[in-house]
């Protein structure tokens, strides 16, 4: 099973877009590109809204025979590790194997030691294809990089061998994921990070590294671009130098997650990766859920004041919701504004606040990382927000399906 050169992830935190975001991929597609769905949810998302992964395919499979898609697509258990893998075995063929919780966990000495041995003939000033400074290998950084990687790539292949003895080799896409840490992982220590996956027979399609800057959920890109054009250049190369040198699948590629709405870096990685012609999968996880409020608001009458209301709940339980994804979100609180002011608002100032428009006047990202982090609070309204989904369906579909295409298809792929 292999992912195509290009993907992206479509979280739908309430499984009710899935038609709307297809018709975005398939709108890009005409133009001649090959862009691969993958829906993802996450065992915290199906937790929070208490859906199970079987939602997720079902989701998926009456998209694809609702419009008659014939191209490949993926089921994705997002960020799953050896706790939470079981439940997604069957109906997914694509697994995001989140290992970041054992970045710097120890591993023996004879672990280290045998790492080292192996990595003996990158020792000094060794060169990757079209970078332009070589990397300087001494023994301290590898020592560094073994203490610092070795446990997590073991929990990688711990979970890979787990689910080859469920699903069989060859059955399912991997993915490993590094991100959701404090540090970025620099160029040099993700060549060795791929080595060590290889070692341990991690067949990774795509992986997932923490980038400098912030990639906080739902808004642009926060760091150097200069910065993130070199390392993303570089870590294109490190993998393609990987495929060759320690055998991992040729059509590996990067993985960008929390990577919706990072418009000033798309015309980077765009640049980037036409250059060198590589693939690349982009996580845009729950845009989908900010267009169904954004949908509500648009709708007017009840749909906006459902939209109201979710946000005086979130406001009310502002640090509950914050606090699982304080990693990738950066609040300012004395820019949010009031429950009554939010009251008074129109349907239009409430779609302006909370729709990524950059520039925009009335847009304000501190209302909608909060809102990003609420999707609880509607989970918990039930069939009130349900009903409202499938009542106003096709302006909530409108805006999902226009998000996708017009702000991140467009811009990523240059259409």
């Amino acid at each position: 099973m292999k992912l195509g050169k290009f993907s992206i992830g479509v979280g739908d935190r309430f499984s009710h877009q899935g038609k709307a975001q297809l018709r975005a991929i398939m709108k890009a597609n005409e133009s001649g590109l090959e862009i691969n769905p993958v829906w993802n949810k996450s065992n915290r998302e199906h937790t929070y809204v208490h859906s199970e992964p079987i939602d997720t395919r079902r989701e998926a499979d009456e998209a694809v025979k609702a419009l008659g898609y014939s191209g490949q697509y993926f089921v994705d258990a997002d960020h799953i590790n050896l706790s939470t893998v079981d439940r997604f075995i069957e109906v997914s063929d694509f697994f995001t194997l989140d290992v970041a919780s054992f970045i710097g966990k120890d591993s023996s000495e004879e672990d280290v030691n045998a790492f080292l041995d192996s990595c003996k003939k990158y020792m000094g000033s060794f060169q990757i294809p079209g970078m332009k400074e070589p990397l300087e290998i001494t023994k301290e950084l590898l020592e560094e990089i073994a203490h610092k990687f070795l446990a997590a790539t073991q929990q990688a292949s711990d979970i890979y061998q787990y689910l080859v003895k469920a699903k069989g080799e060859g059955n399912f896409i991997t993915e490993v994921s590094m991100d959701e840490v404090e540090s970025p992982q620099t160029p040099v220590e993700l060549l060795f990070i791929l080595k060590m996956l290889a070692d341990k027979g991690v067949p990774a399609q795509t992986i997932a590294p923490k980038f400098t800057g912030r990639f906080n959920k739902g808004v642009d890109y926060v760091g150097d671009l200069e910065q993130f054009a070199k390392e993303f250049e570089e870590d294109v190369l490190v993998l393609d130098y990987a495929v060759k040198e320690f055998g991992l699948p040729e059509e590996l590629k990067l993985s960008v997650h929390s990577g919706s709405d990072k418009f000033s870096i798309y015309p980077i990685m765009a640049e980037i990766i036409n250059k060198y012609d590589k693939g690349l999968h982009l996580k845009t996880a729950g845009t989908t859920w900010l267009e169904e409020v954004i949908g509500l608001a648009k709708a007017g009458g009840d749909g906006l004041a459902l939209a109201k209301k979710i946000y005086a709940n979130s406001l009310n339980r502002k640090d509950e919701l914050c606090a699982p994804y304080a990693d990738v979100i950066d609040i300012d609180g004395s820019k949010l504004p009031t429950i009554e002011e939010v009251n008074g608002w129109s349907s239009e100032q409430y779609q302006n606040a909370l729709r990524h428009i950059p520039g925009h006047p009335e847009y304000n990202p501190n209302f909608r990382q909060l809102i990003h982090v609420a999707y609880a609070v509607a989970a918990e309204l039930g069939s009130e927000y349900i009903n409202m989904l499938e009542k106003y369906e096709r302006v909530i579909g409108g805006c999902v399906e226009e998000n996708i295409y017009e702000r991140h298809l467009k811009l990523l792929f240059n259409l």
